[in-house]
């Protein structure tokens, strides 16, 4: 997590606890965790870049991306390793240097071919065979804000993004 320039999420069962929800006249309805959001501004601060691929299409994903700061961001694809070549077409970032948080089988034409796979408990059991780690918490349910973290901590800048948080004195 040293390497990691680049922060990739799913959204169905990372940002989100998997479930779909729709109200009686169709509209789609997503809960986001605000630990996950706080964690993602913290990130970027950082200097790591933060990005969404997801293989559903949701005006919801896109507002939540434009409140984050999220300008990297593929909606409605299911081949997510041609979303990822797009989504990073004239960055310079190594496959080391590259995050990615899923939990189901599309999520491994990513999860393959980068070099900081991250999973989370409610993944499909097979995608943490080629994780390098599974957070605690589940997706929805702060996953994401762990893995900012844990990166931040590996990186050595989580105590100074904690800082303007901390009253100095006593």
């Amino acid at each position: 997590m040293r390497k990691v320039r680049c922060l990739l999420l799913d959204v169905d069962g990372v940002l989100t606890d998997g479930k779909l929800y729709f109200d009686n006249s169709g509209n789609e309805l997503k809960t986001f965790n605000t630990l996950d959001g706080h964690g993602i501004k913290m990130l970027m601060q950082s200097g790591v870049e933060v990005g969404i691929i997801t293989g559903r299409t949701s005006a919801v994903v896109e507002k939540r991306a434009s409140d984050l700061g999220i300008e990297l961001l593929i909606q409605g694809r299911e081949d997510k390793y041609t979303a990822l070549q797009e989504l990073l077409a004239g960055r310079d970032y190594a496959a080391e240097e590259i995050a990615y948080v899923g939990d189901d089988y599309p999520d491994l034409q990513v999860m393959t071919r980068i070099g900081c796979p991250i999973t989370v408990p409610n993944a499909a059991s097979p995608l943490k065979q080629f994780a390098v780690w599974c957070t605690e918490k589940d997706g929805g349910n702060g996953a994401v804000r762990e893995v900012c973290d844990q990166i931040m901590q590996a990186q050595g800048t989580f105590a100074a993004a904690l800082t303007p948080y901390i009253n100095q004195e006593h």
